[in-house]
């Protein structure tokens, strides 16, 4: 699984919508999850991630940074939202037009499938899940997210 190469963080940056993932304490229960990448005049890339809980009723947020871990044109960063403790984000699979993302974390315990748009059509949804699997990520772990 490598990461993609010739990668243009100017083409990514913007609002993502998460459409499926595999799901983690930090988003349990988020729905209308979204995810806005801006680049810092350092280099590093600010990331504001928002979604509604739906047992609380409430929108949350975290705000975080990521880094590259080598030359800017290949797509494997690091981003933290806790301090001093970054985890991998690694984009495995990018449409040539930036419209649909695959990302996995450090470990294929973290898969998400973003979208420039806040639906796609379903066997477009399910060739990129298809292709996640290809990648090792267990489909039984994924949930979709209602957007």
């Amino acid at each position: 699984m490598d990461p993609v190469s010739h990668f243009d963080i100017n083409r990514y940056l913007g609002t993502w919508y998460e459409l499926a993932r595999i799901d983690h304490h930090f988003e349990k229960n988020l729905i209308q999850v979204a995810a806005r990448y801006q680049l810092n005049a350092d280099g590093s890339i600010s990331v504001l991630n928002r979604g509604f809980d739906a047992r609380k009723q409430e929108w949350r947020k975290a705000e975080g940074k990521a880094h590259f871990l080598g030359p800017s044109n290949v797509a494997a960063l690091k981003v933290s939202f806790f301090g001093p403790f970054y985890g991998g984000y690694n984009v495995v699979s990018l449409d040539d037009e930036y419209q649909t993302s695959l990302v996995i974390g450090g470990s294929l315990d973290y898969f998400w499938l973003l979208s420039r748009q806040k639906s796609i059509p379903e066997e477009q949804l399910h060739s990129l899940l298809l292709k996640a699997q290809s990648f090792g990520v267990d489909l039984s772990r994924v949930i979709r997210v209602p957007q």
